[in-house]
């Protein structure tokens, strides 16, 4: 029998137009925690920082001890930049605050 779950499409600031599909339900949850963690001012976090900072804010049904959360965090960053929801900021290590 066919997988019915939701999916939602997901685009890419570094490939304008270039859209996947990914698990609506992981997207959503992803996407509240990367929110929540986020600051709101530069210079923001880095990636590492959100690696190391999210798992407490993830649903465990969904990410269990934050398994995938590296996937997911990528994922979920590149589409809320490219829909302008949050900001990169060119620092080294790169870094993300929400606009």
């Amino acid at each position: 029998m066919a997988d019915k779950r939701k999916m939602v499409e997901v685009g890419t600031p570094n490939k304008p137009g270039s859209v996947a599909r990914v698990d609506a339900e992981k997207y959503a949850a992803m996407k509240r925690a990367l929110l929540k963690l986020l600051p709101k001012k530069p210079p923001g976090l880095s990636f590492s920082e959100m690696h190391d900072q999210i798992t407490p804010l993830l649903p465990d049904d969904l990410f269990p001890g934050g398994a995938k959360r590296g996937w997911w965090i990528k994922t979920v960053q590149l589409d809320l930049e490219a829909k302008g929801i949050i900001d990169r900021a060119t620092t080294k290590p790169l870094r993300w605050h929400r606009r």
